[in-house]
């Protein structure tokens, strides 16, 4: 199976409808499906006490901020984590926070160009601007709530600012989009690094969790299984994209062409960024020359 990733497209839920996954571990699917958020964004409360745990508010979407309100059944929501800032994990947070005062907690980003329009791997644009949570997180720190207690771990590669949340003392981890169980995650620079992501995978890899449950899609039973597959994929990719340049492929357009045959169209600019980020560490270390600017380069040859 080294070769085969262990895809799981099944996903029981309803829109707006919140589900008990494990005790005190509920999920609600935003309505925002599409070729880079499966079914939608999960949004999961956690807690079974008065106060309740949000991670992710998910998109900007009245209905969704509803169905959130609704699920908690009188209880209050006293915390908002955030495992990154991307716009479907992020952009239903002011709305949730004024309804709610909730404290927020999240790794934090400085912008690159703040104010800036950045492109998406979806084509879209979005502003970008600094995250600054009432409460920082990094790598180690621990969130105490009504019974139960999580863990951050940074895990940088999609994003930056990517954390993923153990909970402690059951086996869950709650992994963002740093993987997920219906397709591998996109890696697209200058937010993307291959080289973060592949080391963010590793550090997964040696952890004895037995459950994931992602930003996107069903649970991932045997983790570690899938953790694996997406290194081995990764490396296969990698050396496809370093064969396919020794070959004579000198632009990252003529790269997709020959690795990714048969694409949706929809997903061509997502793929060009992947072999961006893939091209982009082999320069690092020394493997491929790149004239001009990695991301978008004149030519590409071998060393």
């Amino acid at each position: 199976m080294a070769d085969e990733i262990p895809f799981r497209k099944e996903m029981n839920f309803e829109y707006g409808v919140p589900r008990e996954l494990f005790p005190g571990v509920t999920r609600i699917v935003a309505n925002n499906p599409g070729p880079f958020t499966f079914k939608g964004t999960n949004t999961y409360l956690l807690g079974q006490g008065r106060d309740l745990a949000l991670v992710d508010p998910g998109p900007e979407d009245a209905a969704h901020l509803d169905a959130i309100l609704r699920a908690t059944q009188g209880k209050r929501i006293a915390s908002i984590i955030i495992t990154h800032t991307h716009r479907d994990h992020i952009d239903g947070l002011p709305a949730l926070k004024a309804k709610t005062g909730a404290k927020v907690y999240g790794y934090g980003r400085k912008a690159r160009n703040p104010g800036a329009k950045v492109a998406s791997p979806a084509g879209g644009e979005a502003n970008d601007e600094d995250f600054v949570p009432d409460v920082p997180l990094e790598d180690g720190s621990r969130f105490e709530g009504e019974g139960f207690a999580l863990t951050a771990l940074h895990t940088p590669g999609h994003a930056p600012d990517h954390l993923c949340f153990a909970i402690e003392g059951t086996g869950i981890l709650l992994s963002g989009d740093h993987v997920m169980g219906w397709n591998t995650s996109v890696v697209a620079p200058p937010d993307g690094n291959m080289v973060a992501y592949m080391n963010s995978l590793d550090k997964l890899m040696v952890r004895d969790d037995s459950v994931f449950l992602p930003g996107h899609g069903g649970r991932i039973e045997q983790p570690q299984r899938v953790v694996k597959a997406f290194i081995v994929h990764r490396r296969m990719r990698e050396q496809a994209i370093l064969d396919c340049i020794k070959g004579g492929a000198t632009t990252i357009a003529a790269v997709v062409e020959a690795v990714y045959r048969g694409l949706d169209p929809r997903l061509v600019r997502a793929a060009s960024l992947s072999v961006a980020a893939h091209v982009e560490s082999l320069v690092e270390r020394g493997l491929v020359s790149a004239s001009g600017p990695v991301a978008q380069p004149d030519r590409l040859s071998p060393v």
